[in-house]
């Protein structure tokens, strides 16, 4: 049985607490990634309810009209040029990850105003991979108290990750 004391012990957290964040910080990213392409595949695209987000209300004829009018599909919703999907972004610094975009067409479209219900879609984009984002996390974190080690072949609870 080998002896540990405090002191090592001590260090030995310390090298863990590294070891973890370096790993949580990678799976952030995979998390953000992931999250960022899932919600711009869904602009576009009716989507239906998913945890406290509503299903997207049918576009009005008066939208659809307009929109044929400028060259665009008729019932795309939030699809003209790409630009709002195109603006939502990703970044991640040390544990705190962000998936969002400065386009205010795309604050309209995700909370509504008095004359457009909302669609969201950055929400939306977290729930439909809450399993995703569970298992990478979990995954990393794991790792990271391995030292960098995955866990072996016939304990490893997601192949994918």
């Amino acid at each position: 049985m080998r002896e540990f004391s405090l002191q090592s012990f001590a260090l030995q957290l310390a090298v863990m607490e590294v070891a973890v964040r370096k790993h949580v910080e990678r799976g952030l990213e995979r998390v953000a990634a992931k999250v960022e392409k899932t919600a711009k595949d869904e602009v576009g695209h009716y989507l239906e309810a998913v945890g406290p987000f509503p299903a997207w209300e049918e576009l009005a004829e008066s939208t659809k009209e307009d929109r044929v009018a400028k060259g665009y599909t008729e019932n795309d919703p939030g699809l003209r040029s790409g630009a709002m999907r195109d603006s939502i972004q990703h970044s991640v610094e040390g544990l705190n990850a962000q998936i969002g975009s400065d386009d205010d067409k795309l604050v309209w479209f995700e909370l509504g105003t008095s004359k457009q219900p909302p669609r969201p879609v950055l929400g939306p984009a977290v729930e439909r991979n809450h399993e995703d984002i569970g298992r990478i996390l979990g995954h990393a974190t794991v790792t990271g108290l391995l030292g960098g080690q995955s866990l072996p072949a016939h304990l490893e609870y997601d192949h994918d990750v």
